[in-house]
């Protein structure tokens, strides 16, 4: 059995630049930046920063177009890719990449208030006051107004699961 998989938290280094395919597959490829820290026996602390480049496809392209950014942070889980290829100059070339299967969005900072986000509003439903959805008010004429009561008598210790 063999297994391909990568898991990355990192940092976009530029926001994803979203193409469409000839037969409407939407595309985008970015980059993010992961870094690793440790504790040398001589130096002491030491950094070291690794840049991967990721391609999303389908919907989660969109998502990724629209809604990250340079600098936001984002989860990726995926399989590496190797391709070739011949450059202009007939130089065959190669690039290692991570297909993106799954992609979980980081946090969003208070001021960021990007790729069409809009705060609601009353006119979209939302009570301004407690931020939560409006629940509508639903009339029922038949039927007891007062929630049951509970007769603690009936309650034996043996029908307690805990």
């Amino acid at each position: 059995m063999n297994l391909n998989k990568t898991f990355l938290l990192g940092r976009l280094t530029a926001d994803p630049i979203l193409r469409t395919t000839t037969n409407g597959t939407q595309v985008a490829t970015f980059s993010i930046a992961t870094n690793r820290v440790w504790n040398d026996k001589v130096a002491g602390k030491k950094e070291e920063t690794e840049f991967h480049n990721i391609v999303l496809w389908g919907r989660q392209a969109e998502i990724a177009s629209r809604f990250l950014t340079k600098g936001g942070l984002v989860l990726i889980e995926g399989r590496l890719q190797t391709r070739s290829w011949e450059d202009n100059q007939g130089q065959k070339r190669r690039t290692t990449e991570i297909v993106g299967e799954r992609m979980q969005l980081g946090p969003r900072s208070a001021n960021q208030n990007s790729g069409g986000f809009q705060p609601p509003t009353p006119s979209t439903g939302v009570n301004q006051e407690t931020k939560a959805p409006e629940i509508p008010t639903i009339n029922v004429d038949e039927g007891p107004t007062e929630a049951p009561s509970i007769d603690t008598n009936e309650i034996k210790k043996e029908d307690l699961p805990f």
